[in-house]
């Protein structure tokens, strides 16, 4: 099913629960915005974050273009917009270079701290 935003179709997906969304190690060409359900962020068998309704995920590899960094888990059933990376980088290329660099400089910390 697709939505319509600002004249662009937005692509839904529907995982199930249980259902695997992406893999720690996979390459990244989309991120997710939940608009009902619940997912698992995992990292090593630990679940680093649970996600819901208006989060965003999967974000981190459209940023620096670096594989997952961690995998993604449907807890319930899970509706999702999902982002494509020239959405994305559409999106990124509107804001501030200052924010563009800040949020570079994030990314690039988690990924140290989870190392």
């Amino acid at each position: 099913m697709a939505m319509q935003q600002a004249g662009r179709v937005l692509e839904r997906k529907v995982f199930y629960a249980g259902q695997k969304i992406f893999n720690e190690g996979d390459s990244g060409d989309r991120a997710y915005l939940i608009q009902d359900g619940t997912v698992e962020i995992i990292k090593g068998g630990i679940t680093l974050a649970t996600l819901g309704r208006g989060e965003l995920f999967g974000e981190m590899a459209l940023v620096d273009d670096q594989p997952r960094m961690a995998s993604a888990r449907a807890v319930t059933d899970l509706s999702v917009v999902i982002v494509s990376r020239d959405t994305f980088r559409e999106k990124l290329s509107k804001a501030d270079p200052f924010i563009r660099g800040l949020l570079n400089i994030f990314v690039r910390n988690i990924r140290n701290l989870t190392r």
